[in-house]
């Protein structure tokens, strides 16, 4: 198998990673992996993984990472024909990130980078608040929520930016700015990598 462009985007709610990850994958032909695309299509067709997350999910319990590693693995295995992999959404803690590098390890594949984007906590509470107004989303209006969110995210999914900054595969883009002008950033980081692929 050739070596593939495996990305992580990473970044706070509301920090531009659907817009960006749009842009990353029609330049460089890659595949999009969301965790909740994945939980949608596994509970539509009630596959095996499904409904060992659906049990978890009716008790009101997180959804262990062996079956989430087990939804990913099965899209990485039955996509062809594609230039890597963006992960959005995921990995959320260390142990899926260890997870997730054993899984690529044994398809001879690892991640390439993880792409932070950067934002000023007012900033971003700022362009929720907009995307509500737009979206309607009820978890964009209210700011204890936008708040938990941010928090949730410092506390929680930091520690995986660390992970991937010591194993020197973690760059930081500012993601204040022209959205082009911030692709053009993460474009200068991506282009070197894409033509060693």
């Amino acid at each position: 198998m050739q070596k593939q462009l495996n990305l992580v985007l990473f970044g706070p709610p509301g920090a531009g990673k659907g817009t960006q990850s749009e842009k990353i994958i029609e330049r460089y032909n890659l595949t999009h992996i969301s965790t909740g695309d994945l939980f949608r299509k596994h509970l539509g067709q009630k596959t095996a993984l499904g409904l060992e997350a659906q049990r978890y999910m009716d008790h009101g319990k997180l959804v262990p990472d062996q079956i989430v590693i087990g939804m990913v693995e099965d899209k990485i295995k039955s996509t062809k024909n594609t230039n890597g992999f963006i992960f959005d959404g995921f990995p959320r803690t260390v142990p899926q990130a260890e997870a997730l590098d054993e899984l690529l390890q044994s398809v001879h594949q690892s991640i390439s980078l993880m792409i932070s984007l950067e934002v000023p906590e007012k900033e971003l509470k700022q362009r929720l608040r907009n995307r509500a107004k737009v979206s309607g989303r009820t978890d964009d209006q209210d700011d204890a929520k936008i708040q938990t969110r941010i928090e949730e995210y410092r506390e929680k999914t930091v520690p995986v930016a660390t992970y991937y900054d010591n194993l020197d595969k973690l760059v930081i883009i500012n993601g204040v700015g022209q959205i082009d002008e911030i692709f053009g950033n993460i474009c200068n980081v991506l282009d070197p990598l894409n033509e060693m692929v």
